[in-house]
Protein backbone atom coordinates (compact mmCIF):
# COMPACT_ATOMS: atom_id res chain seq x y z
CA UNK A 1 0.00 0.00 0.00
CA UNK A 2 1.31 3.39 -1.07
CA UNK A 3 1.70 5.40 2.24
CA UNK A 4 3.72 8.01 0.51
CA UNK A 5 2.17 11.69 1.90
CA UNK A 6 0.99 14.05 -1.17
CA UNK A 7 3.53 17.13 -1.66
CA UNK A 8 2.75 20.09 0.71
CA UNK A 9 1.29 22.99 -0.83
CA UNK A 10 3.20 26.22 -1.47
CA UNK A 11 2.53 28.29 2.55
CA UNK A 12 0.57 31.43 1.01
CA UNK A 13 2.59 34.64 1.58
CA UNK A 14 3.16 35.80 5.23
CA UNK A 15 1.25 38.80 4.63
CA UNK A 16 -1.46 38.01 2.66
CA UNK A 17 -2.20 35.10 5.29
CA UNK A 18 -1.61 37.46 8.28
CA UNK A 19 -3.82 39.95 7.37
CA UNK A 20 -6.71 37.63 6.03
CA UNK A 21 -6.17 36.53 9.85
CA UNK A 22 -7.03 39.79 11.22
CA UNK A 23 -9.74 40.35 9.13
CA UNK A 24 -11.78 37.16 9.94
CA UNK A 25 -11.00 38.20 13.75
CA UNK A 26 -12.53 41.59 12.66
CA UNK A 27 -15.56 40.39 11.45
CA UNK A 28 -16.41 38.36 14.93
CA UNK A 29 -15.86 41.46 16.44
CA UNK A 30 -18.06 43.37 14.31
CA UNK A 31 -21.45 40.41 15.10
CA UNK A 32 -20.63 41.61 18.93
CA UNK A 33 -20.37 45.47 18.73
CA UNK A 34 -22.93 46.57 16.51
CA UNK A 35 -23.73 49.42 18.37
CA UNK A 36 -20.68 51.07 18.06
CA UNK A 37 -21.36 53.93 15.80
CA UNK A 38 -19.49 55.22 12.38
CA UNK A 39 -20.08 57.21 9.48
CA UNK A 40 -20.15 56.14 5.99
CA UNK A 41 -21.28 57.52 2.46
CA UNK A 42 -22.43 54.64 0.59
CA UNK A 43 -25.56 52.80 -0.08
CA UNK A 44 -24.86 49.87 1.56
CA UNK A 45 -24.38 50.11 5.92
CA UNK A 46 -23.33 47.46 7.60
CA UNK A 47 -21.89 46.33 11.28
CA UNK A 48 -18.62 48.02 12.06
CA UNK A 49 -15.08 46.04 13.52
CA UNK A 50 -13.66 47.96 16.18
CA UNK A 51 -10.04 48.76 16.09
CA UNK A 52 -7.50 46.42 17.99
CA UNK A 53 -5.82 47.84 20.81
CA UNK A 54 -2.81 49.02 18.54
CA UNK A 55 -5.54 51.66 17.01
CA UNK A 56 -5.46 50.00 13.94
CA UNK A 57 -8.84 48.92 12.14
CA UNK A 58 -8.90 45.23 10.63
CA UNK A 59 -9.37 44.60 6.67
CA UNK A 60 -13.20 43.24 6.43
CA UNK A 61 -13.42 39.29 5.72
CA UNK A 62 -11.95 38.53 2.12
CA UNK A 63 -15.98 36.95 0.91
CA UNK A 64 -17.31 40.47 2.35
CA UNK A 65 -18.47 43.23 -0.34
CA UNK A 66 -19.77 45.70 2.87
CA UNK A 67 -17.77 48.46 3.96
CA UNK A 68 -15.97 48.83 7.39
CA UNK A 69 -15.12 52.22 8.80
CA UNK A 70 -12.41 54.31 10.14
CA UNK A 71 -10.83 53.38 13.18
CA UNK A 72 -7.52 55.03 13.07
CA UNK A 73 -6.70 58.07 11.47
CA UNK A 74 -4.27 61.07 11.87
CA UNK A 75 -5.54 64.55 13.29
CA UNK A 76 -8.34 64.87 10.59
CA UNK A 77 -10.58 67.92 11.56
CA UNK A 78 -13.03 70.25 9.95
CA UNK A 79 -11.26 73.43 11.32
CA UNK A 80 -10.12 75.32 8.57
CA UNK A 81 -6.79 76.72 10.06
CA UNK A 82 -5.56 73.28 11.61
CA UNK A 83 -2.31 72.44 9.90
CA UNK A 84 -2.10 70.49 7.06
CA UNK A 85 0.52 67.71 8.03
CA UNK A 86 0.34 66.34 11.51
CA UNK A 87 2.47 67.24 14.23
CA UNK A 88 4.69 64.23 13.58
CA UNK A 89 4.96 63.93 10.35
CA UNK A 90 7.79 62.48 8.87
CA UNK A 91 9.92 62.19 5.35
CA UNK A 92 7.95 59.68 3.32
CA UNK A 93 9.95 56.76 2.07
CA UNK A 94 9.79 57.39 -1.92
CA UNK A 95 13.18 55.41 -2.40
CA UNK A 96 11.27 52.61 -3.50
CA UNK A 97 11.02 50.45 -7.29
CA UNK A 98 7.72 48.75 -7.56
CA UNK A 99 6.42 46.70 -10.67
CA UNK A 100 3.65 47.96 -12.23
CA UNK A 101 0.81 45.67 -14.04
CA UNK A 102 3.47 45.13 -17.20
CA UNK A 103 6.30 44.10 -14.71
CA UNK A 104 8.72 47.77 -15.24
CA UNK A 105 9.97 49.13 -12.18
CA UNK A 106 8.29 52.34 -11.40
CA UNK A 107 10.15 54.44 -8.56
CA UNK A 108 8.42 55.70 -5.98
CA UNK A 109 9.74 59.36 -6.07
CA UNK A 110 8.65 59.78 -9.82
CA UNK A 111 5.15 61.30 -8.22
CA UNK A 112 7.34 63.40 -6.34
CA UNK A 113 6.05 67.35 -6.89
CA UNK A 114 2.78 66.05 -6.65
CA UNK A 115 0.14 65.29 -3.51
CA UNK A 116 0.36 61.46 -3.60
CA UNK A 117 -2.51 59.33 -1.67
CA UNK A 118 -0.38 56.09 -1.24
CA UNK A 119 -3.16 53.43 -0.61
CA UNK A 120 -2.48 50.04 0.45
CA UNK A 121 -5.48 47.48 -0.87
CA UNK A 122 -6.15 44.35 -2.01
CA UNK A 123 -8.99 42.82 -5.04
CA UNK A 124 -10.30 40.92 -1.83
CA UNK A 125 -10.87 43.47 0.37
CA UNK A 126 -14.37 44.98 1.03
CA UNK A 127 -13.42 48.53 2.52
CA UNK A 128 -11.00 48.76 -0.28
CA UNK A 129 -13.44 48.39 -2.97
CA UNK A 130 -15.70 51.09 -1.10
CA UNK A 131 -13.09 53.22 -1.52
CA UNK A 132 -12.12 53.40 -5.10
CA UNK A 133 -14.99 55.01 -6.46
CA UNK A 134 -14.36 58.10 -4.41
CA UNK A 135 -10.23 58.08 -5.04
CA UNK A 136 -10.91 57.78 -8.85
CA UNK A 137 -13.24 61.06 -8.56
CA UNK A 138 -10.55 62.78 -6.61
CA UNK A 139 -7.81 61.84 -8.97
CA UNK A 140 -10.06 63.46 -12.04
CA UNK A 141 -10.76 65.96 -10.12
CA UNK A 142 -7.49 67.04 -8.59
CA UNK A 143 -4.92 65.38 -11.44
CA UNK A 144 -3.03 68.48 -11.87
CA UNK A 145 -1.63 68.29 -8.86
CA UNK A 146 -2.40 64.76 -6.99
CA UNK A 147 -1.54 61.49 -7.93
CA UNK A 148 -3.26 58.55 -6.00
CA UNK A 149 -1.26 55.67 -6.17
CA UNK A 150 -2.61 51.95 -5.55
CA UNK A 151 -0.17 49.31 -4.04
CA UNK A 152 -1.69 46.29 -4.14
CA UNK A 153 -0.06 44.09 -1.18
CA UNK A 154 -0.81 40.67 -2.86
CA UNK A 155 -2.62 40.65 -6.10
CA UNK A 156 -0.58 39.28 -8.99
CA UNK A 157 -0.86 41.34 -12.21
CA UNK A 158 -3.81 38.64 -14.04
CA UNK A 159 -5.73 39.29 -10.56
CA UNK A 160 -5.67 42.73 -10.57
CA UNK A 161 -5.88 43.67 -13.92
CA UNK A 162 -10.02 42.56 -14.82
CA UNK A 163 -10.97 44.46 -11.47
CA UNK A 164 -8.96 47.64 -12.15
CA UNK A 165 -10.78 48.07 -15.26
CA UNK A 166 -14.24 46.75 -14.02
CA UNK A 167 -13.40 49.99 -11.34
CA UNK A 168 -12.23 52.09 -14.37
CA UNK A 169 -9.69 52.86 -11.72
CA UNK A 170 -7.47 55.90 -13.51
CA UNK A 171 -4.61 56.40 -11.29
CA UNK A 172 -1.55 53.93 -11.40
CA UNK A 173 -1.46 50.45 -9.11
CA UNK A 174 1.70 49.21 -8.59
CA UNK A 175 2.45 45.47 -7.12
CA UNK A 176 3.36 45.03 -3.90
CA UNK A 177 3.37 40.75 -3.85
CA UNK A 178 6.20 40.13 -1.74
CA UNK A 179 7.19 43.36 -1.15
CA UNK A 180 6.99 43.19 2.77
CA UNK A 181 9.92 46.33 2.98
CA UNK A 182 7.53 48.79 1.87
CA UNK A 183 4.67 47.91 4.24
CA UNK A 184 7.41 47.97 6.85
CA UNK A 185 8.50 51.52 5.93
CA UNK A 186 4.95 52.87 5.85
CA UNK A 187 3.77 50.35 9.19
CA UNK A 188 3.57 48.40 10.84
CA UNK A 189 0.25 47.83 8.56
CA UNK A 190 -1.92 44.93 9.94
CA UNK A 191 -5.03 45.54 8.29
CA UNK A 192 -6.46 46.87 4.67
CA UNK A 193 -7.20 49.75 3.22
CA UNK A 194 -4.38 51.71 4.52
CA UNK A 195 -4.03 55.32 3.19
CA UNK A 196 -1.13 57.95 3.24
CA UNK A 197 -1.05 61.86 2.10
CA UNK A 198 1.92 62.76 0.98
CA UNK A 199 3.10 66.39 0.43
CA UNK A 200 4.66 67.72 -2.78
CA UNK A 201 7.51 68.28 -0.77
CA UNK A 202 7.71 64.47 0.16
CA UNK A 203 6.12 64.42 3.80
CA UNK A 204 3.78 62.07 5.75
CA UNK A 205 1.12 64.28 6.79
CA UNK A 206 -1.92 61.93 7.26
CA UNK A 207 -2.74 58.50 7.70
CA UNK A 208 -5.58 56.51 8.01
CA UNK A 209 -5.53 53.14 9.00
CA UNK A 210 -9.09 51.84 7.81
CA UNK A 211 -11.87 52.70 5.84
CA UNK A 212 -12.45 57.22 5.47
CA UNK A 213 -14.95 59.32 3.67
CA UNK A 214 -14.21 60.86 0.20
CA UNK A 215 -14.61 64.15 2.60
CA UNK A 216 -11.76 63.28 4.97
CA UNK A 217 -9.19 62.77 1.67
CA UNK A 218 -10.56 65.87 -0.17
CA UNK A 219 -10.16 68.24 3.00
CA UNK A 220 -7.14 67.33 3.89
CA UNK A 221 -5.77 67.03 0.37
CA UNK A 222 -6.94 70.93 -0.91
CA UNK A 223 -4.59 71.97 2.32
CA UNK A 224 -1.48 70.24 0.87
CA UNK A 225 -2.26 71.39 -3.13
Amino acid sequence: MDTSRPPAQSPAPQTSSTMRTVALIATVIALLAVSIPFIWNADDHSEAPVADASGTSPAAAPASEAPAPAASHGEATDDPNAPACDADAVPARLDFNIKDLDGKDVPLSTYKGKVILLNFWATWCGPCKAEIPGFVELQEKYKKDLVVVGYSVDDTAEKARPFIEEYKMNYPVLLGLGREDVQDAYGPIWGIPASFLISKDGKVCKRHMGIAPKETFEREIQKLL
